[in-house]
């Protein structure tokens, strides 16, 4: 204790200076930071003001003005400093702006906290924006909360639950049914449930006149359909569908998927077919990089030629699969398990991807060489190219092949952050298989028979996942929307379609899912063979002599 008193009593006017500043920062006293600058600048020989100093002072500002007592007094000592700070061609960095934003936003003046915010140019974020674009939502002002959105979203800035909500909440005000139809989308492509307050914005919509009111146009029950098919299922982004009223009703969703409410199934969402085709392309492209390029197009080539697949296996993930004891290895007994119960439930084969290198050594096992060489025969083994990273071959059949993936590997290595993470989480969640093995028996793991997310029905209803947390899915809270009429019939087919360049912006922003599931059959060759299955990393070393291709 002593020391510290020693230290403290040692400190220079300036170290002193700055001890009381933080000190004022941690408890947001105003009223002391405010005469710590009126004696900084009285002794300007002594404390020489910098960057970090206004900073300090303009952040207890900004979070003084929730108070009445401190309001006033917070927001004019906030743009003394600020000019203050010009005054000294101090320049302004990004947490300058956002503070100062924050104290016009607190005077209602949206137009200001924006201009301030777009100063910044590319350094902007989203808390850069937030008070320009709060403050125009709770002025009623929609059209510049929008205009505020568009800059955010040209910087590349991703609005979070918060920001959208204050979007959606302003467009019900207004009675904007294309922007409300709009954001509850981007809600539904951002975020996974909805807190309560947003869900409360939600109901005030469904709940109100206006809302009664749109759905004039005639739709095609084919064009609806065919369009959830193409954005992966969960959403159409036609418009709303079916006029008249809304019920909007607490639900949970049955294991299966199905509402407890409105009877609905929900599917398990997926990426889109262009998002499809990109994410192939660029799993491809990667590889091409990092691969010999010979090897990859010629696997290419291959699955051109052999693509009636259901499941695609990492086979070295299965068979190393809790091998690390002594006498671990390969279990060639796990691999042939999970191909097994592959079979027997779509009646087709997987593609099993192995290294060349580890193929080449189980044919030299008198006991596995028949079974081996009946699946290379039968293109269900596709052997891997000595050096190479079989990774990117098991995820590019899966993907290209819109394939269920059989894998443990929880795919968070480099090659896959190059994939881009909310992306690929969610094509994960629809394609991957994890598995495990109970008393040697085999037992995958499969997707979620539904996503919880936002869904949009072929018949124009909602379902909106609560946020909180559940022990399981079935008992977390949903809202279920219908139209009573379409509740009482499902045979009205009206509806009103929202601008082309709002569907074309849905589709622009929108990563969805599709909806097609894994049909279960009996079936089956192969001898059952019991064991433990599995994960671990290997990477073929360069090749030795060339061996011989194990495919035609």
């Amino acid at each position: 204790m002593d020391k510290a008193k020693n230290k403290k009593k040692n400190l220079t006017p300036e170290g002193q200076f700055r001890l009381s500043l933080d000190n004022c920062s941690k408890t947001k006293d105003l009223s002391t930071a405010i005469s710590l600058y009126e004696s900084a600048i009285s002794e300007p020989s002594t404390i020489r003001l910098s960057n970090n100093h206004f900073n300090s002072f303009l952040y207890i500002c900004s979070n003084s003005f929730s108070d009445p007592s401190t309001k006033n007094d917070a927001i004019q000592f906030g743009f003394r400093v600020f000019e203050h700070m010009g005054s000294c061609n101090i320049t302004a960095n990004e947490a300058t702006v956002t503070a100062v934003a924050r104290l016009a936003a607190a005077t209602d003046d949206g137009d200001r906290a924006f201009e301030l915010a777009k100063g910044v140019g590319n350094c902007g974020k989203l808390r850069t924006y937030g008070p320009a674009l709060f403050c125009f939502c709770k002025m009623g002002e929609a059209d510049k909360a929008y205009q505020v959105e568009e800059h955010m979203r040209s910087l590349g800035l991703k609005l979070e639950e918060a920001e959208l909500a204050g979007l959606l909440k302003v467009s019900v005000e207004k009675e904007r049914e294309e922007k409300v139809y709009l954001y509850l989308h981007k809600l539904r492509m951002s975020i996974r449930s909805v807190s309560d307050s947003t869900a409360e914005i939600i109901q005030s919509w469904f709940g109100g006149e206006m809302a009664t009111k749109v759905g004039l146009s005639n739709w095609d029950m084919d064009q609806v359909k065919e369009t959830i098919l193409q954005n992966g299922g969960g959403w159409h982004g036609l418009g709303w569908l079916v006029k008249g009223k809304w019920l909007a009703q607490r639900s949970q969703i049955a294991p299966d998927g199905r509402c407890l409410t409105c009877g609905e199934q929900l599917v398990c969402v997926d990426i889109d077919r262009a998002e499809t085709e990109r994410f192939a392309e660029s799993v491809a492209s990667l590889a091409m990089e990092r691969e010999v390029h010979s090897n990859f197009k010629e696997f290419q080539d291959w699955l051109e030629k052999h693509s009636d697949y259901d499941a695609v296996v990492d086979a070295a993930n299965v068979g190393l699969f809790q091998q690390n004891f002594a006498e671990g290895g390969f279990s060639i007994a796990q691999l042939v398990a999970v191909v097994k119960e592959l079979h027997s439930r779509s009646n087709k084969w997987p593609l099993v991807i192995l290294h060349k290198k580890r193929v080449r050594t189980l044919l030299e096992n008198a006991g596995y060489r028949e079974l081996l060489e009946e699946w290379i025969n039968e293109k269900i083994l596709y052997g891997t190219p000595f050096g190479s990273n079989d990774d990117w071959y098991w995820l590019y059949a899966a993907v290209k092949r819109k394939c269920l993936l059989v894998t443990n590997d929880e795919m968070r290595d480099h090659i896959f952050e190059l994939l881009g993470s909310s992306f690929f989480s969610r094509w994960k969640e629809r394609h991957q298989v994890k598995y495990t093995f109970v008393k040697g028996e085999i037992k995958l793991l499969m997707p979620p028979t539904y996503s919880v997310v936002i869904q949009e029905s072929k018949i124009g209803s909602w379902h909106v996942p609560l946020a909180g947390e559940v022990v399981e899915e079935s008992s977390r809270t949903w809202l279920c929307i219908t139209r009573q009429a379409s509740c009482e019939s499902d045979n009205k087919q009206h509806a009103s379609v929202v601008e082309a360049s709002q569907v074309s912006e849905l589709h622009q922003i929108a990563a969805s899912c599709h909806s097609d599931s894994f049909t279960s059959q009996n079936g089956g060759s192969l001898n059952k063979c019991s064991g433990l299955a599995g994960k671990r990393k290997e990477r073929s070393p360069s090749p030795t002599p060339s061996h011989s291709s194990l495919q035609s």
